[in-house]
């Protein structure tokens, strides 16, 4: 697999488990009534704060995983379960528990730190994204492969960016029936992903797997 193939399925990846068509109806009712400066600017906050927080997931994340004595193993068959359950609810059209709080839906009315919490974390930037990053970059070692990752996260929040700011217009024309069929197709490529994890972690865990 050549490295630009590999980033392009690392970027896949990502869009799916960060599914912003998924987020727009939350974005536009958290921003009901705002002047469309002050959209832009929302939008704007969202995807540098996930562009900062996915690639700090990963540089310094397998490094936080030492420090509590985890192995990799270990955290990619919970990470890939933990996708596993996201992937679930979104096939089922629904944005997952791991997301959102009862507490953190009703902080929204806080304009303050609304772009921050919770429209990038845990919204978009939220633990099943944390732990693919983590994951991947497990397997793309090295300060320069994990740069290489900055790449895919950065296409990631442009496209958030992007999106963001045609919420309006996007979620007009999709429609509650068009945002659910995307959630529930982004949920089936998760679903794909989060097992491949999770094979990966039991042969790590239980090498005589790999050589049966």
């Amino acid at each position: 697999m050549t490295e630009y193939t590999y980033l392009l399925k690392v970027a896949i990846a990502l869009l799916a488990i960060v599914n912003p068509v998924g987020c727009l109806p939350i974005f536009m009712s958290a921003t009901s009534g705002w002047k469309k400066a002050e959209r832009a600017r929302t939008a704007r906050t969202v995807a540098i704060t996930v562009l900062i927080v996915l690639s700090v997931s990963a540089f310094i994340g397998e490094s936080i995983l030492n420090f509590f004595g985890i192995t990799i193993p270990s955290f990619q068959v919970g990470g890939g379960i933990l996708l596993l359950l996201i992937s679930i609810s979104m096939m089922h059209g629904k944005q997952g528990g791991t997301r959102q709080t009862a507490e953190e839906a009703h902080d929204m009315a806080e304009r303050e730190v609304i772009a921050i919490v919770p429209l990038s974390i845990p919204l978009l930037a939220g633990p099943g994204a944390i732990s693919s990053m983590i994951l991947t970059a497990q397997q793309h070692p090295g300060f320069w492969g994990h740069i290489s990752l900055v790449i895919p996260v950065a296409l990631i929040s442009l496209f958030i960016w992007a999106l963001l700011q045609l919420a309006d217009g996007i979620t007009h024309y999709l429609g509650t029936i068009g945002i659910n069929v995307v959630t529930r197709l982004m949920g089936l490529v998760l679903a794909a992903m989060s097992v491949e994890f999770i094979a990966h972690g039991l042969t790590g865990l239980f090498p005589q797997l790999a050589a049966a």
